[in-house]
């Protein structure tokens, strides 16, 4: 009973190894070329982490000392670039609205969005009653959503 009862668990502990081990290899596979796209555009960067989505993967990479996000939809073909920022590297005009028009409001995200050569700008407000989130192409803030807090 007792040898049994080893291979039993013997058994079970070889296939939760190759269930394992075949979850991972589905999760690394690479749809559309995106790692070989990921590579040609940005050569000389460290991948940090690789996040696929439904219907685009986010490659978060370390160039030149800086943090970034590409979006590559599922062929391969690349998106947007994302860029975290302090409020004071946008443009002045925005930084001055930002401080003129929410003064009563923290920052908790701001960055920067490049998509097909076009560089715009998302920063997130919060106050104690309302999460907002601007967008700008680089002349004035538009909202993007605002949620109110409960």
């Amino acid at each position: 009973m007792l040898r049994s009862f080893n291979q039993i668990a013997l058994i079970a502990a070889l296939l939760l190894t190759l269930s394992v081990s075949t979850s991972f290899a589905a999760n690394t596979t690479d749809n559309g070329g995106v790692t070989a796209s990921f590579r040609k555009d940005f050569k000389q960067a460290e991948v940090l982490s690789t996040d696929p989505g439904k219907d685009y993967t986010k490659i978060t990479f370390k160039i030149n000392g800086a943090i970034l996000c590409a979006f590559y939809s599922e062929h391969g073909e690349l998106l947007a670039v994302t860029h975290n920022i302090r409020s004071s590297d946008l443009p002045i005009n925005l930084f001055m609205q930002i401080k003129r028009d929410y003064a009563d409001c923290w920052i908790t995200d701001c960055f920067e969005f490049d998509a097909n050569g076009s560089t715009s700008y998302f920063i997130t407000l919060e106050n104690s009653d309302t999460k907002l989130t601007l967008h700008s192409n680089g002349a004035d803030w538009d909202t993007y959503s605002r949620t109110v807090k409960i």
